[in-house]
């Protein structure tokens, strides 16, 4: 694409966090420290997740740039970003989390295929750009479609990112007209991160936001929107982001009979602690984020200090001084809770949280229940291990 071109080595990649954990250098995949996830509700740009399946895009000329939106429509149309930034700005707040948030421990199960992420591999940003169905009224497509009069029925966004998982292709993935066509969907074109312009690690100079479905569906670096009759074919939606049952492996898998994963499962996970930490005996602050997909809200956040026989309810909240309640108004449908509850420690403990979405939705109790080749969506209780500062000075005395 004129004015924005993807790199053939990694010698020009942006500067990062020095506090952030990597999981992968070449290409890069990071997420920040569990406390520093939670220490607000926005994430800032700097300890956001970053994702990527090779080396970071460049823009050469912005000037240049343009997205091409076309295939089973009535009038194709290329945009520059100045046309772009002419169109209605809306701000969406959402989470976005990537389909293997989690997969660390789901490995300790049975091993799985995939970037080892921690519980921090999501953020919470507030994202300003062009609605998707804006973008679509202008080659044809009208709102509330679920069909073109081309028999479009979805939505292909490609990037100029170039995978290996595609043989050196483009990245690509897409979603459902009907969705893409939903004023409700909030679907963006997003050119803002955070009130900034986004940068090279999150899509710069344009990214689709796709709230509520994984992470993977929100293609960064767009140069161009197709739509197709059939969804997309590309690698990451047929050959990965597949949700499969614990009886399948590598050996017997077949990707045709499972459809591409879109909304994520109810989450939660505790953050102000780490999977196995000395703490002093007593009142100690449990604290982390619970979120679902599909704009659904959290009804509850529930904590246990012994291994799940007895449960209290965690408080939850968004906005300072907002109450937040589950499908509210007021509440960002797209976002994550944050969540706290103080706890008396009396000795060494098992501490768990599980939440509760707006549709009684539950997360399962063990990861045995969920496993599956890929790692992805592990949404089993979130257990951290605590053991009392007094009994580790002791033994360490013996």
């Amino acid at each position: 694409m004129p004015g924005l071109r993807a790199p053939s080595d990694y010698s020009q990649e942006p500067p990062r966090h020095p506090s952030l954990k990597i999981n992968s250098k070449e290409p890069f995949n990071a997420e920040p420290p569990r406390a520093a996830l939670i220490s607000s509700y926005i994430t800032s740009v700097d300890y956001f997740y970053k994702r990527n399946h090779g080396p970071i895009p460049i823009v050469d000329d912005i000037e240049r740039y343009c997205l091409t939106i076309g295939g089973l429509v009535e009038k194709p149309i290329q945009l520059s970003m100045a046309e772009i930034r002419k169109l209605p700005k809306y701000n969406v707040t959402a989470t976005l989390q990537c389909a293997g948030n989690r997969r660390t421990a789901m490995s300790k199960a049975r091993k799985v295929r995939g970037v080892g992420w921690d519980v921090a591999a999501l953020g919470n940003a507030t994202w300003g750009g062009a609605r998707l169905v804006d973008i679509l009224e202008l080659v044809g497509v009208s709102k509330q479609s679920s069909v073109t009069s081309l028999g479009g029925r979805h939505v292909e966004f490609t990037s100029v990112d170039r995978c290996k998982e595609e043989k050196g292709g483009p990245y690509k993935a897409s979603i459902p007209l009907r969705q893409a066509t939903n004023p409700e969907a909030d679907v963006l074109l997003a050119y803002e991160m955070n009130g900034e312009i986004l940068n090279r690690d999150h899509g710069y100079p344009l990214r689709a936001v796709v709230p509520g479905v994984i992470g993977a569906r929100s293609v960064k670096w767009l140069d161009s929107i197709e739509i197709k009759e059939e969804e997309c074919q590309g690698f990451f939606m047929q050959k990965d982001y597949k949700m499969f049952p614990p009886s399948v492996d590598w050996d017997n898998i077949d990707w045709s009979t499972r459809k591409p994963q879109m909304d994520f499962p109810v989450q939660s996970a505790i953050c102000s602690l780490e999977d196995v930490d000395v703490v002093r005996q007593g009142k100690i602050k449990v604290a982390g984020y619970a979120l679902s997909g599909g704009g659904r809200g959290i009804e509850r956040v529930d904590i246990s200090v012994d291994g799940g026989k007895t449960w209290v309810e965690a408080q939850r909240y968004q906005k300072t001084n907002v109450l937040y309640a589950s499908d509210d108004m007021n509440s960002d449908k797209w976002a994550w809770v944050l969540f706290e509850a103080v706890a008396d420690i009396p000795e060494d403990a098992e501490i768990i949280a599980k939440a509760v979405d707006s549709a009684a939705n539950v997360q399962p109790q063990n990861v045995d229940e969920v496993w599956n080749l890929r790692g992805i969506l592990n949404t089993s209780w979130h257990r951290v291990q605590v053991r009392n500062a007094s009994r580790v000075v002791a033994n360490s005395s013996l």
